[in-house]
């Protein structure tokens, strides 16, 4: 079974994040929130394209379900003002 923090682990291994946080507790059903510089001038679908693609196979395989929220640093930034 996987817990968030592996998850965690796992996008941070294929993505440069200025910040992430993944929630969830029962192993397959999970929420996010991603801030990447890598997300910069990427549309929504993009931007999650990246963090899929950063999972590779686990998507399929492990993950039943992610829900998130990506944003770019200075909107990051800007919401948490």
């Amino acid at each position: 079974m996987l817990s968030a923090a592996q998850l965690e682990n796992y996008i941070k291994d294929g993505l440069a994040c200025d910040y992430i946080k993944v929630l969830g507790d029962d192993g397959t059903h999970f929420e996010a929130v991603i801030v990447s510089p890598s997300f910069v001038g990427k549309s929504m679908v993009a931007q999650h394209q990246l963090v899929y693609a950063a999972l590779g196979d686990k998507m399929r395989a492990e993950i039943h379900a992610l829900s998130m929220k990506t944003y770019v640093p200075s909107k990051w930034q800007e919401i948490n003002q």
